[in-house]
């Protein structure tokens, strides 16, 4: 019996993640500097972990409400209006899920017929065009590039459009490129959005990073607050990857039947997790401004070390990653990063990990110490001056 034959077809067509590969390698590999995973280098915050700390001592470990504690809701949609101005109601708007990654999953799931398209700007996150798959929809990958600074453009939106498309993933600000979108750049899509009758999908993880400019939600846009979806979480911004846990805020129908699928899928967020969510939300916003500005230093030294070996470096306005053009050098993103890593002991991500249009491209996280990103930019300019 061929157990292979036994697994979905969708399942077994979609290829293993590409940032994944590299990082296997460096594991192994003694003296190797990684760019590549997209982790805070910082500790959680203390008074974060503390509070999930306390509540296991007090033995808070029974599970919560499906849709996540009533507080924490509380605190998400305090949050939300606070630095957004955005209005959501903590019980009916709201739904606590177990990282970012499980919000993309349902609300997909939720949306989506067999056969119904999901608009993808890219490079983007690798994530959102096989939970599409999975979800029985059809991704459509829209091909941004850096003369527009990695922006989604109306034109470019207006040609992908289908009568079977049905969802617009906006993912900004952006992994791998670090883009952002301004409230010009987003006014310009919406005639297109309403005309189309899309639903929107604003991946925020982000949105607390950024540099020069302030964060804007598509759904703070005239027309767009009922037909936006928000996802986002405590991953980033607070360094909590491994406490899994994040939100969906919209329309109280979408976010009704996202925690239907929710509490068949996986019942709640973790306990101890959602008490620290808590404690980040009210009182982490100093922590967020120093790892903020940390990032903002690291971010200028890496695009300054890039641009001086002679490549072309997009510079980043949000996230925490550069997505240098390798062109130079004649090799693929492929090719240059294992070539990288096995000469210099260098691991960074191709790409043409985050779709097609970054094939000449890298992705470099900055969420590392400042020593590790000088040594690495070091060994980097020696590898590329073998090829320009």
């Amino acid at each position: 019996m061929s157990l292979e034959n036994k697994i979905a077809k969708k399942v077994r067509d979609i290829p293993p993640s590409g940032i994944r590969k590299f990082f296997d390698v460096v594991s192994e590999m003694e003296g190797a500097i990684s760019l590549g995973v997209g982790e805070p280098d910082f500790d959680t915050p203390w008074h974060i972990r503390e509070e999930g700390i306390y509540s296991l001592e007090q033995g808070k470990t029974i599970y919560s409400a499906n849709a996540g504690m009533p507080n924490l809701r509380k605190e998400v949609s305090n949050y939300m209006n606070r630095k957004f101005n955005l209005d959501y109601e903590p019980l009916t708007q709201t739904l606590v899920t177990v990282g970012g990654s499980e919000g993309i999953d349902i609300a997909l799931r939720t949306l989506l017929e067999y056969g119904e398209e999901v608009l993808i700007p890219e490079p983007s996150f690798v994530a959102y065009m096989p939970c599409t798959i999975f979800a029985g929809g059809v991704p459509i990958a829209i091909d941004t590039n850096e003369e527009h600074n990695f922006k989604l453009q109306p034109e470019q939106l207006e040609a992908a459009i289908t009568p079977k498309s049905k969802i617009l993933i906006l993912p900004y600000p952006n992994n791998p490129t670090g883009a952002i979108m301004t409230k010009e750049d987003l006014e310009k899509l919406i005639p297109i959005i309403k005309k189309h009758d899309l639903i929107v999908l604003s991946d925020e993880i982000y949105a607390e990073l950024t540099y020069g400019k302030t964060h804007i939600s598509i759904a703070n846009l005239e027309d767009m607050y009922e037909r936006t979806v928000i996802l986002s979480g405590f991953s980033k911004a607070y360094a909590m990857t491994g406490w899994r846990l994040g939100y969906a805020v919209g329309p109280e129908v979408i976010i009704s039947a996202m925690t239907k699928m929710h509490q068949y899928v996986l019942m709640c967020a973790p306990t101890t997790s959602q008490y620290a969510g808590i404690e980040a939300l009210k009182n982490g916003d100093n922590d967020v401004l120093e790892m903020r500005n940390a990032y903002d230093a690291r971010r200028k030294i890496m695009v300054n070390g890039f641009r001086k070996m002679g490549l072309s470096c997009f510079e980043p306005e949000g996230a925490f990653y550069v997505f240098p053009s390798i062109q130079k050098t004649g090799l693929s993103s492929v090719e240059f990063c294992e070539k990288l890593l096995m000469e210099e002991k260098v691991a960074v991500v191709p790409g043409n990990a985050f779709g097609e249009s970054g094939e000449g491209f890298i992705r470099c996280s900055y969420a590392y110490s400042i020593e590790e990103i000088k040594e690495a930019l070091v060994r980097i300019e020696k590898f590329v001056k073998k090829y320009i």
